[in-house]
């Protein structure tokens, strides 16, 4: 790529901005015929209004205009957040020391005086264009970078077949939420879900079926789940969701929709058509014998172990399953 080529395979654009257009003649002429696709304006507004239409790859920019001056318009661009980086040489028949001390704190990047020779004028052309594009290249170094992190972060915290939570991450969620809800006043339930007599369908069908079967149970329940719910894997056929400002009752309700999607549910793997239960049990805080985390954890674990054992395909709540026995 050269320097009259931008990144995106078209010709670099240089905006010539001045009042007087013999000037924008000359130097229209003389950049155009070094390969530059030459935007100009005769004044300050209409040099915003360029920048905005499509941000040039470079301005010259005269000082002396009526309207805007050329630290006014270096100004506004420089402090507009959402364009990219533009360098800006200012173009002056000023050559004091203070007046380009004053040019470069408006934002310009470099100067020129008039009468410029022009040889002087292309070579801070070529400078700034060089800076221009190791400055892209960084740009998008840098969004290639957090984008990579942020790949990197989902993967750290997110179950690989489900995609949903995984067991660690959801296990530092319910903390977060534990200890927002005993600030708050606001409670936190916990709905723990199984799927039914699974060691079956792997026995029987194998375990991309199995897998088919997990995936689409996740999809169920987040479909079911509101925005702030948090549903994760707990681990094998077993799935959690963190159920933010919600009382048992409504955590029930939101489990019993979950068991009855699943059991209207037909899994399909190729030629294989499969029907599912799904025992769930519930909990939330505050709740007699719930003081932490883990109680609240154990609770709906309980209340699952329950409701497999008494019969499946059913929800239990915490506060009607019969006590733990030794």
């Amino acid at each position: 790529m050269t320097l009259q080529e931008a990144s995106d395979g078209g010709p670099t654009r240089i905006l010539v901005v001045d009042d007087v257009p013999d000037n924008v003649e000359i130097l229209d002429a003389r950049l155009s015929s070094r390969g530059y696709a030459v935007v100009t304006a005769s004044n300050g507004e209409e040099a915003l209004e360029r920048v905005k239409d499509e941000p040039p790859h470079l301005i010259l920019l005269d000082v002396m205009m009526p309207g805007l001056d050329g630290h006014q318009v270096a100004r506004r661009i420089k402090d507009d957040e959402r364009l990219p980086f533009i360098p800006i040489i200012l173009v002056t028949a000023l050559n004091e020391a203070e007046d380009v001390v004053q040019g470069l704190e408006s934002g310009a990047d470099d100067y020129i005086s008039k009468p410029y020779n022009f040889r002087e004028l292309e070579a801070r052309v070529r400078a700034m264009l060089r800076i221009k594009f190791l400055q892209d290249e960084l740009d998008l170094k840098n969004r290639e970078l957090e984008l990579a992190n942020k790949r990197l972060k989902k993967l750290s915290i997110t179950d690989g077949l489900t995609e949903l939570f995984n067991h660690r991450h959801v296990q530092g969620l319910l903390h977060d939420e534990f200890e927002r809800s005993l600030r708050t006043g606001e409670p936190v339930a916990v709905a723990m879900m199984d799927l039914d007599r699974f060691k079956n369908i792997n026995d029987t069908y194998g375990h991309p079926t199995g897998d088919v079967i997990l995936y689409e149970t996740a999809r169920i329940i987040k479909e079911t789940a509101r925005e702030i719910d948090m549903p994760g894997r707990y681990g094998g056929e077993e799935f959690i969701a963190i159920l933010p400002g919600t009382e048992e009752e409504a955590a029930a309700a939101f489990a019993e929709r979950v068991r009855h999607a699943v059991e209207s549910h037909v899994y399909r793997d190729g030629a294989t058509e499969v029907r599912m239960t799904v025992s769930c049990g519930v909990a939330s805080f505050p709740g007699d014998g719930i003081d932490s985390p883990e109680s609240l954890l154990k609770a709906a674990d309980e209340a699952l172990y329950q409701a497999k054992h008494g019969g499946r395909n059913q929800v239990i709540r915490a506060s009607q399953a019969s006590p733990a026995t030794e």
